[in-house]
């Protein structure tokens, strides 16, 4: 029987986007940080590359962690009310306008290997004024690991994707208590106030149900015993009761 404990992370940052029904060049993003998302930000930090076999071996591991999120509202400065969360479109071109004989080492690669032969153009979803605390709940081992990685990473971490950098650090420790978790992301407000998204053991406890459970990240290939494998997640949302700490889409 393990120790168990909770880590409480804040995910805060100008852009955050957090894809689960993303295919091909629509990526979209949910209204609050799925598993896969956040597992693959600790993977990151603990220098894991992906579909190696300290990735296979720790991940699941990984996996087996409970998460907890809470939507906290972002306040500009002269203004109590909250601002208002919003997605936003990019229209993205990746690959336009280079010479393939002076600019090939700039025109982006196929899977393959050989260079594009046209820009790709995709829509890439990003929120704003988004602001999450994370609470995962696991063996106090491996939350202690998973906590000096995110002190000191590997690798960059980000929200998301690559260009959604965090504001600030996300450890806010880790603790003995799911009360003392919440008091360093929330204070003394009481957890109802918030909406809030919370793994769930039994399918009639839920409210909704994501793919974003990591099987595998993979090696960066579509097929084979290490592409990306995501399995069901049941989850229930519980939007906050106070009209002050509730996020809008």
């Amino acid at each position: 029987m393990f120790d168990s404990a909770y880590l409480a992370l804040l995910l805060d940052g100008p852009m955050q986007s957090w894809g689960f029904s993303s295919r091909f060049q629509r990526r979209t993003t949910g209204m609050y940080p799925t598993k896969s998302g956040v597992l693959g930000l600790v993977c990151a930090a603990m220098g894991l590359a992906k579909g190696s076999p300290e990735e296979n071996d720790l991940l699941p591991k990984l996996a087996t962690l409970k998460m907890t999120t809470i939507a906290i509202p972002r306040t500009a400065e002269r203004h109590s009310s909250p601002l208002p969360v919003r997605r936003i479109d990019d229209f993205h071109t990746t690959g336009g306008g280079y010479d393939k004989y002076a600019q090939r080492q700039f025109i982006p690669r196929k899977a393959s290997g050989g260079p594009c032969d046209d820009p790709t153009v995709s829509r890439r979803q990003y929120l704003l004024n988004a602001r999450f605390g994370v609470i995962l709940k696991g063996d106090r081992v491996l939350l202690d690991k998973v906590a000096a990685a995110l002190q000191d990473p590997r690798w960059g971490v980000w929200l998301g994707r690559k260009s959604c950098i965090p504001a600030e650090p996300m450890h806010r420790g880790v603790f003995p208590t799911n009360a003392e978790a919440q008091q360093a992301l929330i204070g003394n407000t009481p957890l109802d106030a918030f909406t809030t998204t919370t793994d769930v053991d039994r399918f009639e406890e839920g409210t909704d149900s994501l793919s974003d459970q990591p099987v595998s990240f993979g090696d960066g290939t579509s097929s084979g015993p290490d592409k990306r494998q995501f399995a069901p997640r049941r989850i229930n949302v519980q939007p906050g009761s106070s009209q002050a700490a509730k996020v809008s889409s």
